[in-house]
């Protein structure tokens, strides 16, 4: 099977830092995997928080995570303070990309890669909606 790989955008329009809490470890005493793609999350939902989005209200309708990768490039451990950067990319008419940088925050050392597909959800109709003007506006300013 081949090697998943994630790119990274040159600029990110969101950071933000989260310090590793001992739930987070596993049997490994390392950061987890499942605990990789739940700081991912809370980084989303500050980033959705910082431009004025939840997730159950995106410009009118909510957003479902339609898929996910991780890519490790070393271990984290208890304490540490991870540095998180996301950028979101359009990937067609009712779907984004959310990309996610995770780094220690004292040394810049790379942790993981993380992509998530986001669909923007209209739950009344319990069926996909097309990208929010809003959302757009605020977040693809660089498309």
């Amino acid at each position: 099977m081949a090697r998943v790989t994630i790119d990274l955008p040159e600029s990110f329009g969101f950071e933000t830092e989260i310090p590793i809490r001992i739930n987070d470890i596993n049997y490994g005493g390392h950061l987890g995997n499942d605990s990789v793609l739940s700081l991912a999350h809370e980084a989303r939902l500050q980033f959705l928080k910082h431009h004025g989005f939840t997730e159950s209200d995106v410009g009118g309708c909510g957003i479902i995570l339609s898929d996910a990768a991780i890519v490790y490039r070393s271990e984290a451990f208890y304490g540490q303070v991870v540095r998180i950067r996301l950028a979101a990319k359009q990937a067609g008419k009712t779907r984004c990309v959310v990309l996610y940088a995770l780094a220690d925050a004292s040394d810049g050392r790379e942790i993981a890669r993380v992509k998530t597909g986001i669909v923007f959800f209209d739950y009344k109709r319990r069926r996909p909606t097309r990208i929010p003007e809003a959302f757009r506006e605020a977040i693809f300013q660089d498309d």
